[in-house]
């Protein structure tokens, strides 16, 4: 059975005082939502403080990004072992990566096999912008990313998948429940593909773009 994961991407958000006393409120909520498995992901500079507060709770930890080098002269980078020790998730792919920093699904794959090889479990992010989904290519583009992220890897229990739709993010324009589950019916062909319809079956595959308390639900 597939346990469901919410997971939080703070962004280049919070300073580490900031993001202790953000966790410090959320805890309680958090620790009484059971059946679910709970991520936060603050910026690099929180992970250690915030790993102590939720030390004990049901909160897990994860990382914005890593690069796929295990160390070396890489000025600014962080690499899986570094991470390793700190959080047990990684976002991979996230749209702004590839948007703002020119990450191709490429990049993107090496940075799966490099969270793979040093045990984190890896959030691959997929999604289309609006030009491309008003022109029918949605299809094309989440098929081409799941594909491409995933070439030459082995099936990995450990890998979660995060459609967030690029016209979505931050602009409070969220996909309707058919529009989000379409697509994920088609990530979920597209794994099947790869690994199998039972393996297809269990990975687990989240929406991100605009979500509010308002509509969670659908």
């Amino acid at each position: 059975m597939r346990i469901p994961v919410i997971a939080g991407n703070w962004k280049m958000n919070t300073t580490i005082d900031e993001a202790r006393k953000l966790v410090t409120e959320m805890q309680p909520g958090l620790d009484k939502t059971g059946g679910v498995e709970k991520v936060i992901c603050p910026p690099y500079v929180s992970l250690s403080a915030v790993k102590e507060l939720i030390k004990g709770t049901s909160i897990k930890l994860g990382a914005q990004n890593l690069y796929f080098e295990e160390k070396g002269a890489f000025t600014g980078e962080i690499s899986p072992l570094m991470l390793a020790g700190l959080c047990e998730f990684v976002i991979i792919g996230h749209s702004e990566r590839r948007q703002y920093f020119s990450e191709t699904d490429e990049i993107v794959n090496r940075k799966l096999r490099a969270a793979l090889k040093a045990g984190l479990k890896p959030v691959l992010c997929v999604g289309e912008r609006l030009k491309e989904r008003e022109s029918g290519k949605t299809g094309e583009v989440i098929t081409r990313q799941v594909r491409s992220g995933l070439a030459g890897l082995d099936y990995a229990e450990a890998l979660v998948i995060a459609y967030e739709p690029i016209w979505a993010i931050g602009t409070g324009r969220a996909a309707t429940g058919e529009q989000a589950n379409e697509t994920v019916g088609l990530i979920r062909q597209q794994y099947a593909g790869l690994y199998g319809n039972d393996n297809a079956q269990k990975v687990r595959i989240l929406y991100g773009g605009s979500v509010t308390a308002e509509n969670i639900a659908e």
